[in-house]
């Protein structure tokens, strides 16, 4: 979700060309590896791992890492480039370290019930919250007056934007953990129920019993296909953004409208390519449309996918003029595609899982596709950075 905040960090770097050119790359190396590592070693875990204390961790840690950057918004304005540069990747460090326990605990978590449309919340859960900061940041951009933009350097330097963008992602975070701790607290009642009923206790333990380990290897070769799926998948979602901040309207940007402008044009494209993200992850959910059971073609799909990504060179790249001249080409035709076959294929991936291993293997099965899925991401990142 950095990478939508392009405009305000451009403006916080302006003044140094090098940080101005490859901040994003930064972003994404730093937040992929740091949750890369983090997963790898939750994966490993197994034994005594309490996958709901992993959630609660994760909430926590977001809310210190969006809240400090909300305040970095209004406060210490006077800092140099460099030294909001390493604040920034501290925040990213702590944010992604964070991602990673999430990551781990709720897909592990919500593996064990052997329920594939909890996944599929899960997935969509994560799409509603990218939708959520791009609009707020559109809005808190087009709510600076014409006459007022100026008067800050031009409407992508008002750090009222920026301030209402994490903001967004702290309400948010604040609102999944007061849920998440709601449902823990309903599940314990439902299993004081079934014990004082003399009934059993499967499915609603908390995590924190001793379980089965099971090795990557052993995972991967039952989940081979649906596990480099979503590894390549993600691995071209990470890939793409530095193509997506870079590409501006093909508008001229002094008569073009406030909404074409970079303030408001790039983040209106993340935030359709995560709402084609959201839509590819609801139309999982409807059994005529599911390859959950189709591994084969889902790996399929995913390399297909690839010739999806030389469109980015097609479009207004820097100003820098367009081989087709539209718009509505490259939000609709590049970003609002890509992001229905992400939400689409990763879902599916994510959620076809738990099928393919036993049932005592569900957790541990749930893990190793976040960590998959965050291996890809990883890559993706690292490639941006060289592409960058």
């Amino acid at each position: 979700m950095y990478i939508a905040a392009s405009p305000y960090f451009q403006h916080r770097f302006s003044s140094s060309l090098y940080l101005f050119t490859n901040f994003p790359a930064y972003l994404s190396s730093v937040a992929t590896i740091t949750n890369l590592a983090s997963v790898t070693l939750l994966t490993r875990l197994q034994r005594s791992a309490s996958y709901p204390r992993r959630i609660i961790a994760s909430l926590c840690l977001n809310l210190v890492g969006f809240t400090l950057l909300a305040i970095s918004t209004t406060l210490f304005r006077s800092v140099s480039a460099q030294g909001y540069f390493g604040f920034l990747m501290l925040m990213v460090f702590t944010t992604s370290l964070a991602s990673g326990l999430c990551q781990n605990g709720v897909f592990a978590y919500v593996a064990g019930f052997g329920v594939p449309t909890y996944t599929q919340a899960i997935m969509t859960g994560q799409a509603v919250a990218g939708v959520l900061p791009c609009i707020a940041q559109i809005v808190s951009v087009l709510s600076v007056s014409e006459h007022e933009a100026p008067q800050a350097g031009a409407a992508q330097q008002s750090s009222k934007s920026a301030l209402v963008y994490f903001l967004t992602a702290t309400a948010v975070s604040v609102a999944t953990l007061v849920a998440f701790l709601y449902l823990m607290r309903s599940l314990k009642d439902a299993k004081t129920r079934v014990e004082s009923a003399g009934g059993l206790e499967n499915d609603l333990e908390d995590g924190q019993s001793e379980r089965k380990v099971v090795s990557l290897w052993t995972l991967f070769k039952k989940l081979r296909y649906l596990s480099m799926a979503v590894f390549l998948c993600f691995a071209v979602t990470m890939f793409t953004p530095i193509f997506t901040q870079k590409i501006l309207s093909v508008r001229p940007q002094d008569t073009a409208p406030r909404l074409f402008q970079p303030s408001c044009f790039i983040p209106l494209a993340f935030g359709i390519w995560n709402a084609g993200d959201l839509i590819g992850r609801l139309l999982t959910g409807i059994r005529q449309l599911s390859l959950v059971h189709r591994p084969r073609i889902l790996f399929a799909l995913s390399v297909l996918r690839l010739i999806v990504v030389p469109l980015y060179l097609l479009c207004n790249i820097r100003d820098r003029g367009p081989v087709i001249n539209s718009d509505i080409f490259y939000l609709v035709g590049v970003q609002l595609l890509l992001g229905l076959m992400t939400g689409y294929i990763g879902s599916s991936c994510m959620m076809g899982a738990g099928d393919w291993v036993d049932k005592e293997e569900r957790e541990a099965a749930g893990g190793f596709m976040g960590l998959m899925l965050v291996g890809g991401l990883a890559v993706g990142g690292l490639l941006s950075f060289l592409a960058a």
